[in-house]
């Protein structure tokens, strides 16, 4: 098992949902996330003051996939998220040692008919 972190732009976010559903990836976790990186942050002015908004808001989204189904929600997260200019995201892959459901037990994919 495989856990799948990308950090997209917001804005880039249905995009990348329907991606991952196209390919019958329908259940990950999600949620709002701000960050400081290479891309500039935006200044508002408010009053005749200019503010440096400081971090970068983005999704952060976390999905769990078996070894077979990494390369295909991968590359879909890729396409969903690309714009080609800086602040894109990224894609991070992690090795799971253990993941057990807590309603069944099961551990790391197991079947209920074994």
């Amino acid at each position: 098992m495989k856990k799948l972190e990308a950090i997209v732009r917001s804005s880039k976010f249905e995009l990348v949902r329907e991606k991952l559903h196209e390919v019958g990836i329908n259940f990950f976790t999600f949620y709002e996330v701000k960050g400081y990186g290479h891309q500039a942050s935006a200044n508002i002015s408010y009053r005749g003051a200019v503010y440096d908004m400081g971090f970068i808001g983005r999704i952060k989204i976390e999905l769990i996939v078996s070894e077979e189904f990494l390369e295909t929600a991968h590359q879909a997260i890729k396409e969903g998220a690309y714009t080609g200019e800086k602040g894109d995201g990224l894609i991070i892959v992690s090795d799971l040692l253990t993941v057990t459901n807590i309603r069944t037990g099961l551990k790391n994919g197991e079947s209920i008919n074994k």
